[in-house]
């Protein structure tokens, strides 16, 4: 990321992507998208980062101190979670967050957020270590294949 960006650029589009108000279509695939495409505050090898998940590293510390789970749902910024309807706050409040998800393998940025809610929480409601298992197996093959990231 630039550092001279403004983080508002990222509040307005989770607000209206969290309210449905983005059809969050991407030229070619023409599905919905959860990050910005072409985000002016990302440079070229951010976007490499990005792509290859290699952003995602860090949250092992998160782990390591118990904040967060190999698997879960995403964790949700201050004003990303202020725009949840009711229903959606329950991602967050009933599992601990992770790394990756059901939502990471099965969806990723391809999926309305409403789905990713959904997602999540049936994640919540089936859980299993052999659902873990199986999501951290196919957790590769997601960052590998790239399908969906941004």
């Amino acid at each position: 990321m630039r550092t001279d960006c403004d983080a508002k650029i990222h509040q307005k589009y989770v607000e209206q992507f969290i309210a449905g108000q983005i059809d969050g279509k991407s030229g070619e695939t023409a599905k919905p998208v959860f990050k910005i495409q072409q985000d002016p505050r990302v440079t070229r090898v951010g976007g490499f980062i990005r792509k290859t998940s290699l952003d995602e590293l860090p949250q092992f510390w998160n782990v390591l101190r118990g904040d967060m789970s190999l698997v879960g749902p995403r964790p949700s910024l201050d004003y990303e979670y202020r725009a949840y309807e009711l229903w959606h706050r329950r991602r967050v409040l009933e599992i601990k967050p992770g790394i990756t998800g059901l939502w990471q393998v099965e969806g990723r940025s391809r999926t309305r957020f409403d789905d990713m809610v959904r997602l999540d929480l049936k994640y919540a409601r089936v859980w299993s270590v052999w659902l873990d298992l199986r999501i951290l197996a196919q957790t590769p093959a997601a960052v590998i294949q790239g399908t969906g990231a941004h």
